[in-house]
């Protein structure tokens, strides 16, 4: 029987995202990776080698995904950044999960695919401070702090979200995305944009 590599391993993955998501490094399986995605253990390690590896290939691929649906295409709107960010981290609440797992396992320590990660958001801190310098964003927050806030203003909603509940007392995402919004932008110190039609 002939293997469809690129299938195997897109069933892998996806059944690696689900099984670190809810038991992140220290508690995932390889032998429930492997019977959620339908393959022997064997293949499993054929592909990705042992656990941590293939935990570190789950991230970077999360990871990816995030930065091509959300790219920081213009400042022109930061807030609205933080609002796709916030969307997006809604539809795909394991990022954080994995995020947090990692957090847990590393600390502060070296990570998957940290210098592409450090080259990436390198880039985004670098648009800031560029922003920064022409003016459109206000420089009382550095640049880097400012991203990070801002990174974080959209995804804590989905990493705790029984505090959300019990602080906002509602479960309303288009007023959390609104607040998201707002906020990301009085940070960068950007006026709300005009609604008015007049031309």
């Amino acid at each position: 029987m002939a293997w469809n590599t690129e299938e195997t391993r897109r069933r892998l993955l996806e059944a690696a995202v689900v099984e670190f998501a809810a038991h992140g490094l220290a508690g995932t399986r390889m032998e429930r990776i492997a019977a959620r995605a339908g393959i022997n253990k064997e293949r499993l390690y054929n592909y990705f080698g042992d656990k941590e590896r293939l935990f570190q290939t789950v991230l970077s691929d999360e990871l990816a995904k995030i930065a091509a649906a959300v790219p920081l295409t213009s400042l022109d709107d930061l807030g609205e950044h933080a609002g796709r960010c916030y969307d997006y981290h809604l539809a795909n609440p394991h990022l954080v999960r994995l995020l947090q797992w990692e957090a847990l396992a590393y600390g502060s320590g070296p990570v998957a695919d940290e210098e592409g990660r450090r080259d990436h958001y390198g880039r985004k801190v670098a648009a800031v401070r560029s922003a920064q310098e022409a003016g459109t964003i206000d420089d009382a927050v550095g640049a880097a702090e400012l991203m990070f806030m801002n990174m974080a203003l959209a995804a804590w909603w989905v990493a705790v979200p029984q505090v959300a509940l019990m602080v906002t007392g509602t479960e309303d995402h288009a007023a959390r995305r609104a607040a998201v919004v707002a906020a990301a932008r009085r940070m960068a110190g950007m006026r709300q944009p005009s609604t008015d039609s007049t031309e």
